[in-house]
């Protein structure tokens, strides 16, 4: 019986170690953005392999395409979201605003491919695939070792 029990409990908690608490980061503002008046959050969550991303933005341009990916750190700052790092591509969404200007993305990514970054941007899009028009309108840096 004890057995039976333990085992019972075991099944539960095991299923709460698979995804670890959310992280939240609040964007700011870039210079690209600077004549938007952009404000938002980034919510991170991890299981053993995936790095699932959610990004909620108001402020931005209304029925226009947004794109945004994870970073490397780059070498002109130590600022994470001024350094002008390599953009990890396979992290890329791409969304387009409503017509009040609000932006949701969601996408997952491998943790490899995302262990290293060191901030997530987000830029407008010159098209529906998710060409960069710039060169960021808000940025967070993160931690996601």
């Amino acid at each position: 019986m004890k057995k039976l029990m333990l085992a019972a409990l075991a099944l539960p908690l095991s299923a709460c170690t698979m995804m670890a608490a959310p992280m939240n980061y609040a964007l700011s503002k870039q210079p690209a953005g600077a004549a938007l008046m952009s404000s938002g959050t980034v919510s991170v969550k991890k299981d053993m392999n995936m790095v699932m991303t959610t990004a909620t933005v108001s402020g931005l341009q209304p029925n226009t395409y947004y794109v945004a990916h994870y970073h490397n750190q780059g070498t002109a700052s130590t600022s994470p979201c001024d350094s002008g790092g390599a953009p990890i591509m396979s992290s890329m969404i791409v969304g387009m605003t409503d017509s009040m200007g609000m932006l949701k993305l969601s996408g997952s990514v491998a943790m490899s491919d995302v262990m290293s970054a060191t901030y997530f941007n987000i830029h407008t899009a010159a098209n529906a695939s998710g060409t960069p028009a710039d060169a960021g309108v808000t940025c967070t840096p993160v931690a996601l070792k």
